[in-house]
């Protein structure tokens, strides 16, 4: 029988501990032989603080608005089969040309991987791989960057994490071919769970791009239940360029909760692009922090939920260095009775001068039913700074539906293309095509009316 995961405490107290040290403690073991010593006492730790924490519940401030007693209350396979996918089931998620690793239920599969030659010294590999052919690569960043003293996600996922992606670009690489890491999850018999923990490394004057898909394989009917708790920690040295993507196409029986860690250094640019449109229970924690004099940080996203999906965006980014820029745009579709948050911080230490940072979070609701919780904030400490934020909840424009079926443009067809034209925004900020067609033609499938819209534009 497979060890699982269950959580039972439906007020989102401290699950019963033996539970999660059994768990604990086959990987510990596992991965003991090719870990240093470090990471063991660091799984150790996670372990302990997430029994003092429990899983978050809606009287702390943070989780207010996001409820995940659903995912506390279902007891997880711990070890789930990763022979459930094949060719056939990752077809529809690949992307031409690109540098692809595929994991399902967060185990790396060989077998299904794609990977061309790489220029010299970058390394494309699985986490494991990683630590047995370059520790001294890893040893320095992993887990320096995504703490878990206060965030019960990251401390499962700190602890029970057993493999995930290592990309590192070394001085002066520059990487032409996309990386494409591909997550699948699948259900069998149970629900299940995975902890992916990747680490993206990029060394002075190295450039490149990394998209990121999670899906779910086969029949969403039978196999969409399941729960991804993944952590990233991107490091970024002087000079150094990475553009990244993140596809969000889950089941809507699914649970994701996903932390995403950066650390610039001096004059280096990091882009991001964060797309939600599936899963049942979503929560992006993108923590930013501009360590370096000079660097750029542009963090965008597009979420378009319906029926009862709840998707939370939580960001942060920290000025830490002067003469720094921070660009944010996050825009939302909802319908039905979905839900959305939204809860962004900008925090200007004190000697971060010269810091220019902006934040938007814009809404739009197809249906009366549908909620949105916005939240951004500016914390300054600092005094030669040019921030701004702000926020807009709102529908359709009546007058712009009037204009279009004057046209001739029937009103499902007019509603489309004006929903259309509020998501093209971040759709035309999308550098990679495979990605930004990838996006387009989910629109063309969601809108009603969606072949009008394809030819309209």
């Amino acid at each position: 029988m497979p060890e699982t995961i269950a959580a039972v405490s439906p007020a989102g107290l401290a699950p019963e501990a033996e539970v999660y040290t059994r768990a604990f403690a086959r990987v510990a073991v596992e991965r003991t032989d090719h870990e240093p010593s470090r990471i063991g006492t660091l799984r150790k730790a996670a372990i302990d603080r997430f029994g003092e924490l429990g899983f978050p519940n809606r009287k702390l401030e943070e989780w207010r608005s996001t409820d995940v007693r659903a995912i506390a209350t279902t007891t997880f396979s711990f070890e789930p089969s990763a022979e459930l996918v094949s060719e056939a089931d990752c077809a529809r998620f690949r992307y031409d040309n690109t540098h692809e690793l595929v994991f399902v239920n967060g185990a790396f599969r060989s077998d299904l991987s794609r990977l061309q030659e790489l220029p010299d010294g970058v390394i494309i590999s699985s986490l494991e791989q990683g630590w047995r052919e370059h520790p001294e690569l890893i040893e320095p960043h992993l887990g320096r960057h995504a703490k878990f003293d206060n965030h019960a996600f990251v401390a499962l996922n700190t602890a029970l994490h057993e493999n995930g992606v290592f990309v590192f670009f070394p001085r002066n690489a520059v990487v032409e071919t996309p990386i494409h890491i591909l997550h699948l999850g699948r259900g069998g018999d149970s629900p299940v769970a995975s902890f992916p923990r990747n680490l993206f490394v990029a060394e002075e004057n190295s450039q490149g791009r990394i998209i990121e898909q999670f899906a779910t394989a086969g029949d969403t009917d039978t196999g969409g239940n399941h729960f991804t708790c993944p952590v990233t920690e991107v490091v970024l040295a002087q000079n150094a360029v990475v553009d990244h993507y993140k596809l969000q196409r889950e089941s809507t029986d699914a649970f994701h909760m996903a932390t995403f860690q950066i650390y610039l250094g001096r004059s280096s640019n990091f882009s991001s692009h964060s797309i939600s449109w599936g899963g049942g229970l979503v929560r992006n924690d993108v923590n930013a922090v501009l360590g370096g004099e000079g660097c750029e940080a542009t963090l965008n996203g597009l979420y378009m939920v319906g029926g009862t999906q709840l998707v939370d965006n939580h960001m942060r980014v920290d000025h830490v260095a002067p003469h720094c820029d921070s660009h944010e745009l996050f825009k939302g579709v909802l319908e039905g009775h979905a839900r959305a948050v939204f809860n962004g911080r900008i925090f200007v230490h004190k000697g971060a001068q010269k810091t220019d940072a902006k934040q938007t979070n814009r809404n739009l609701l197809l249906s009366p039913t549908a909620l949105v919780h916005s939240n951004p904030q500016l914390e300054i400490f600092a005094d030669d700074v040019r921030c701004t934020h702000g926020s807009t909840v709102g529908r359709l424009d009546e007058l712009g539906i009037f204009y279009l079926r004057s046209r001739g443009i029937g009103e499902e067809a007019a509603r489309s293309l004006l929903t259309y034209a509020f998501c093209a925004d971040i759709v035309q900020r999308i550098k990679d095509k495979s990605v930004r067609r990838d996006l387009e033609e989910f629109l063309f499938r969601r809108l009603p009316q969606g072949d009008v819209v394809r030819q309209a534009v």
